[in-house]
């Protein structure tokens, strides 16, 4: 196991988004996080996970701690499934800050040429899985959908595709009725953040994120017949992709609800631009209230849905959102990895590993009080 406590000693060369001393220049506070490393570490021995990487973020002291365990490194890329859901709506969100996009105006009003079909679906209801179209239950592999897991085409052709297919029809339901999770309403998402904009979606991930956060990792593929689990489980982590984005053939049609790939230490710093209302370092990528629309609870305010989630029975914009606990929401993944953001503390974490959701799970359950419990005790 490799890892650094940054509470006591706030490294230079992590300033800006990723990093930085304590905001308003007070005396940065220390973190004791034994408990929590010792809470992975005894993860990692009973499971026979072979790696976990960790990382935590703070409001005030930036990057509290970073760690990795058995064979995880800390400039290991991995694929993180639906953790990729708040970086994708965060796009369109930003879309909406430069006037190109109102996430409540439907569809076929913004863009001119898709037709009448699904007249009245917006992009705010496509990102909080509340358009009708048909989500990953109980029909993943919905046939008409299909093109949002291949890499050829485009982006705006797959997207076109979905939204005015006639093969779902009796699928369907009214928009903002029912919650359903995923599938091809964040591709259509896609399409239509490329069409407002005039640019590719890798344009779109380098301006709004990769540069002003200065992120070494983050970019988008569709590796889902490119690489596949060796036990053929559909929902366990593609062991050829191996920290190497190369392996995966280039493609202008990424998958938009799972298809990132990223390091810790990048998501760390997308998970502290949230915490600072929309702000890396000195340059600001989403304004504050487009951070607040994307962590409000969306399906209980517009039709007071649940996501039949125990663990979050709340839904934002990318966020799954605790009513239990107001401030705390979640971006977990189908391959194990976690991101949480805990306002009332004023921090947020993400845990990986290239596994399962189960095992995610486990893993985040374990490990989140020990974290809660060291920023609730630093001096």
């Amino acid at each position: 196991m490799s890892f650094r406590l940054l509470g006591t000693f706030v490294m230079a060369a992590l300033l800006g988004c990723g990093g930085g001393s304590s905001q308003g220049g007070s005396a940065p506070r220390s973190f004791d996080f034994s408990a929590f490393e010792e809470e992975i570490q005894a993860f990692l021995d009973e499971s026979g996970v072979p790696g976990v990487g960790a990382i935590l973020v703070h409001r005030d002291e930036g990057v509290i701690y970073e760690g990795t365990f058995g064979n995880y490194t800390r400039d290991r890329v991995s694929l993180i499934a639906s953790s990729t859901k708040m970086i994708t709506a965060g796009v369109l969100l930003r879309l909406q800050d430069e006037g190109l996009l109102d996430m409540e105006v439907p569809i076929v009003e913004q863009i001119g040429d898709w037709g009448e079909s699904n007249s009245g679906i917006t992009p705010g209801q496509l990102v909080s899985n509340s358009s009708g179209l048909v989500g990953l239950g109980p029909n993943p592999t919905f046939g008409p959908y299909l093109c949002q897991y291949l890499p050829n085409g485009t982006l705006q052709d797959c997207a076109r595709q979905i939204f005015t297919t006639e093969g779902d029809d009796e699928f369907l339901v009214p928009p903002d009725t029912q919650f359903r999770y995923g599938g091809a309403q964040w591709q259509v998402a896609g399409g239509v953040a490329e069409k407002v904009s005039g640019k590719s979606w890798a344009q779109l991930i380098d301006e709004i994120y990769v540069q002003p956060c200065e992120l070494d990792a983050l970019g988008y593929n569709n590796h889902f017949v490119q690489i596949t689990n060796s036990q053929g489980d559909p929902f366990g982590y593609p062991e050829g992709f191996d920290s190497n984005p190369s392996v995966l053939d280039p493609t202008e049609n990424p998958n938009m609800e799972a298809g990132a790939y990223v390091s810790i230490g990048d998501y760390g710093k997308l998970l502290l631009m949230h915490l600072r209302g929309g702000v890396c370092g000195d340059q600001r990528v989403l304004t504050e209230d487009a951070v607040r629309e994307m962590q409000a609870d969306r399906i209980a305010a517009k039709y007071g849905g649940s996501t039949g989630a125990g663990f979050a029975r709340g839904y934002g914009m990318g966020w799954w959102i605790s009513r239990e606990q107001p401030g705390l929401i979640f971006d977990p993944g189908a391959y194990g990895s976690t991101a949480w953001i805990d306002e009332e503390r004023g921090y947020g974490g993400f845990l990986v590993i290239e596994q399962t959701s189960d095992l995610g799970s486990e893993l985040f359950n374990r490990a989140v009080d020990r974290a809660n419990a060291a920023v609730d005790e630093a001096e």
